[in-house]
């Protein structure tokens, strides 16, 4: 008998930017159909001139809605910069981190709206008005959360806003602690559990899993939800040979203790019959060796091409995984 494809009809993604970006956009093109809610991270979030800044929001938001500049997957396509240099010209500028001219608008719009009572999840539907993502993009809470990194170099032991970290340090100096500001003290969104709860299927991207995936899980309340749901729960390592594909994973994973590698992130997240949040797990062809490990501590796993090299390649992964839990 023909083993035929089963596509879920509600899919809920946790994800971060750039990588969770990519990978949502081989998953629709698998299952243009469905009804795809995006989970996003908010723990990179800052303010910058007095705007709220929400890099992944915006980068999942502009991807998908073809807004995105593809060379440096982040920003505006055709951006111009003259905020950015009069600002310099002031000598008020950040010379690590520049807002577009585009940009800015969206920021502009999003802290007038929540300075005026609107919650994120509001101000980010009211957003996607624009864009038309495709898909239901939400932030993992309303709260404001940030991510901050502890640091020492040649200035000496200090802590930094995660952005510094990665912009500007390109995460090149050892981050001795990461400090999750607010995050224990905020709550998911009655949007984001009814999403979790209705799902026919819960996928964790290969997004970061310390600073990106793991935020998310941080919120109170939200690991129990995926734990409670009756969706199954997948997901894709970010790490293939022993080192991150792209972004600092690797620089992440060694701040919490966690090995570098694809059977130790899954651990890390553990399988859901024993506390964590898995189901099933997908390794790279060329970490097949973890697949025993995997299994023995309950998580299916399986191991398939994992490289996101065009939109098919990634659609190809997303239907590995699903099929490993349908």
């Amino acid at each position: 008998m023909q083993n035929v494809f089963q596509s879920p009809s509600r899919v809920v993604v946790l994800s971060g930017g750039m990588g969770g970006a990519k990978f949502l956009q081989g998953l629709k093109h698998l299952l243009p159909d469905a009804h795809i809610t995006v989970v996003a991270n908010t723990c990179d979030d800052m303010w910058v001139h007095g705007l709220r800044v929400c890099p992944d929001l915006d980068t999942v938001m502009y991807t998908l809605g073809d807004g995105i500049d593809r060379d440096r997957g982040w920003g505006r396509t055709d951006e111009t910069w003259s905020t950015k240099e009069d600002l310099a010209a002031y000598g008020a500028g950040l010379e690590w981190f520049g807002l577009g001219d585009r940009d800015i608008a969206t920021h502009l719009l999003r802290t007038t709206l929540l300075r005026g009572g609107a919650t994120l999840t509001e101000v980010t539907a009211r957003l996607c008005e624009r864009w038309r993502p495709g898909v239901e993009l939400l932030p993992m809470t309303d709260d404001e959360v940030e991510t901050h990194v502890v640091i020492e170099d040649a200035e000496g032991p200090r802590t930094i806003h995660f952005q510094e970290y990665w912009v500007r340090l390109r995460a090149e100096v050892p981050a001795r602690e990461l400090i999750f500001q607010g995050l224990a003290q905020s709550a998911p969104t009655s949007a984001v559990l009814t999403a979790i709860a209705d799902a026919d299927l819960v996928i964790l991207p290969p997004s970061n899993p310390v600073v990106s995936v793991g935020t998310i899980l941080g919120v109170p309340g939200l690991s129990d939800a995926i734990r409670s749901t009756s969706a199954p729960v997948v997901g894709l390592s970010p790490i293939v040979g022993g080192a991150h594909v792209r972004g600092m994973a690797e620089q992440m994973l060694a701040s919490i203790g966690v090995g570098v590698s694809a059977e130790a992130v899954g651990l890390h997240y553990g399988a859901r019959s024993t506390g964590g949040v898995l189901d099933g797990w997908l390794v790279d062809t060329v970490d097949a060796s973890a697949v025993p490990a995997l299994q023995a501590a309950a998580i299916r796993a399986v191991a398939v091409p994992l490289m996101m090299t065009d939109v098919d390649a990634t659609a190809a992964m997303a239907r590995s995984a699903i099929e490993l839990v349908r």
